[in-house]
């Protein structure tokens, strides 16, 4: 597919992340009114609330946009999800007769604050990527015993926290904890030490099954809304305490960041590609009917206070072991019931080569290997004033389809009440 082309100027350019390709949904305001929807085109968005009063766009008998949330639309299904992207394609197409009109729904991006696209109902992150659970495991257990014996036949996940997910923009508060020093004889309670991003994509859950009905992967890939970037920042130190027996608890649950843009699965459809190759089939309720993944070159970067940003790493989501749809249908299997809302997150993503590990605990090798930036300093893991910026996007013939940032900025740790 070659670049659409828009009324709307700006959506024209290669290099702007919103081409009539994309259309992705999020949630604005301007100094200070209520947030409501809006489809972010070129370097503008169009206001959803005032199309729809306009009766440009109707959805439902009740309105859909004047909402500060996208889950009234998700609980409406695909088959109005396509209505609603053909009919905005439409109308911001060249040549379109009522662009006059339109015009007046244009909100320049530069002068809105953005929102949480989307109320979300549970947020679950998964461990799915195959390099970066051999490096972990490798720093771990040794090369020899890095996967552990599951792995390569069932997506690992845990259940986090949809109270402590925001969106971009929002400051991180570095967390306090309880860890254990390896030549302790007791433990000790302050601030995490060994602070850490996770480079990952999170799927919008935008469907649902009922309480004890599984769904096949074909099913759980309609099911999906559309995509974001996602941090699922981590206190490593408290980690490594805390994990065993059960999984991450503290460590995950102080915060994770989201982009503000909701990028449908129908605008990365062109840019579908397959799962890599298995060392053992899967289990046939995991067979997917057709590529399940999408090629987006993802990467990160880090700013200390004042300073300028270096990029740290650059990798795909291509690189996932398992699909979001794989995801889903095995946190389905059990009949756990999904909802609209529901946040998938793929788990951090890594390539094969250091310049593509997903996670600062990778690219310093558990600290033992600093990086340097392009200020002079180094880092193992992350200090209070850094700024962490993700950035993705999907390349296609003359244009991209971009997710804007997603961007975090560390204040340190409170102090804990005496």
């Amino acid at each position: 597919m070659t670049l659409l082309r828009s009324w709307v100027d700006s959506a024209n350019s290669a290099k702007t992340p919103f081409p009539l390709n994309n259309l992705p949904y999020g949630v604005f305001s301007i100094d200070g009114d209520d947030p409501r929807c809006g489809v972010a085109i070129g370097d503008m968005i169009l206001d959803m609330a005032a199309l729809e009063q306009a009766e440009l766009v109707q959805l439902d008998e009740e309105p859909s946009f004047d909402l500060p949330f996208w889950n009234d639309v998700m609980e409406l299904g695909p088959t109005v999800w396509n209505e609603l992207r053909n009919t905005l394609t439409t109308l911001l197409s060249e040549g379109c007769k009522h662009q006059d009109t339109l015009r007046q729904f244009l909100v320049p991006q530069a002068i809105v604050e953005m929102h949480m696209p989307l109320i979300i109902s549970e947020f679950t992150d998964f461990y799915s990527s195959k390099h970066h659970a051999q490096n972990v495991g490798t720093m771990f257990r040794g090369p020899e015993n890095a996967l552990p014996p599951n792995w390569l036949h069932i997506p690992i996940g845990y259940n986090g926290r949809a109270s402590s997910v925001v969106v971009s923009g929002t400051k991180i508060t570095r967390p306090n904890g309880q860890t254990k020093a390896a030549d302790a004889d007791m433990p000790s309670f302050g601030p995490c030490q060994r602070l850490d991003l996770e480079l990952e994509i999170g799927a919008i859950v935008g469907g649902s099954n009922p309480l004890g009905q599984p769904i096949t992967v074909a099913q759980a890939d309609e099911m999906i809304f559309g995509y974001v970037l996602l941090n699922d920042w981590s206190a490593r130190d408290i980690q490594a305490w805390e994990y065993q027996p059960l999984g991450p608890f503290q460590a995950k649950a102080f915060a994770t960041t989201i982009s503000p843009w909701i990028v449908t699965q129908a605008a990365l459809e062109p840019f579908r590609t397959s799962t890599p190759d298995r060392e053992n089939d899967l289990l046939p309720y995991l067979a997917e009917p057709k590529p399940m993944l999408f090629d987006i070159d993802l990467s990160a970067s880090i700013a200390p206070a004042g300073k300028s940003a270096t990029t740290i790493t650059r990798t795909n989501y291509n690189q996932m072991y398992y699909s979001a749809a794989q995801q889903l249908t095995h946190h389905a299997s059990s009949g756990c019931a999904m909802q609209a809302g529901d946040l998938i997150g793929s788990g951090t993503i890594s390539g094969p080569e250091k310049h593509e590990r997903g996670s600062l605990l990778e690219l310093s090798w558990g600290g033992k290997e600093p990086i340097t930036l392009d200020t002079g300093e180094t880092r193992t893991f992350i200090e209070d004033g850094d700024t962490l910026t993700l950035h993705g996007a999907a390349q296609g013939e003359g244009y991209q389809i971009g997710f804007g940032t997603c961007i975090g900025t560390i204040v340190p740790a409170p102090k804990f009440p005496a």
